[in-house]
């Protein structure tokens, strides 16, 4: 999935105007920027659950702006396209998601049954129904795909790197990046499974095997 930026946001006409008015840009620009961003969060954060909830057809920029609480000229001032509007929403959700899963294991090294299913949770969320909308769509819509593939690679390698540095996992071992690969693998094989029904139990004994496969072939940390 594509790496989506506004360049719009924090640029522009205002600031130098705020300048002339005889205050530094960004003394005179703060609280300006302030709302932007909390405008821009709004808008990616239900452009998110639109996605999981209503599926590409139903979410339109104008369904988002609503349900966001803003107007739909303030959504495109931010993001003039409605491919800029959820790629960067599904990129934004998925930074947080990693930065909340690196927190989760910020105090020291956990044992791995545990890492196992955070990596897992990771795939269960509104999220991955989001981002599962988004790479269907993409399969249909040629302007679409090109963002949604390099956002996938993007937010994938990320995923991989997460699970390496919390699982201690020794890349430089032949097997060991397979088996993480695998295991994330499986984990979005288990998401799938979970979109249509609540797979809840047959998840827990799935990772449990792999927590016992993946302290096998990756040994002592």
């Amino acid at each position: 999935m594509g790496t989506v930026t506004d360049a719009r946001q924090g640029s522009g006409g205002p600031q130098v105007a705020g300048a002339k008015q005889g205050s530094s840009p960004k003394q005179g620009s703060s609280p300006k920027q302030a709302r932007s961003r909390v405008t821009r969060r709004h808008l990616l954060e239900a452009a998110v659950s639109c996605l999981a909830e209503q599926g590409w057809a139903g979410s339109t920029v104008a369904v988002v702006a609503e349900r966001a609480g803003v107007s739909r000229g303030a959504a495109q001032y931010h993001f003039p396209t409605r491919e800029d509007l959820f790629t960067a929403a599904v990129e934004h959700v998925a930074e947080e998601r990693s930065a909340a899963l690196r927190e989760l294991f910020a105090a020291g090294p956990a044992a791995r049954p545990a890492v196992v299913e955070a990596l897992v949770d990771l795939y269960t969320g509104a999220l991955f129904r989001a981002a599962l909308q988004l790479w269907v769509a993409a399969s249909n819509e040629e302007q679409l795909r090109p963002r949604v593939v390099e956002l996938e690679a993007k937010v994938g390698r990320e995923t991989h790197r997460i699970a390496v540095e919390l699982l201690g996992a020794d890349e430089s071992v032949p097997g060991v990046r397979e088996t993480v690969q695998g295991l994330l693998d499986m984990a979005r094989g288990l998401g799938l499974a979970n979109v249509l029904t609540d797979d809840a139990g047959r998840r827990a004994r799935v990772v449990a095997q792999w927590s016992r496969i993946v302290e096998t072939a990756l040994g002592r940390p």
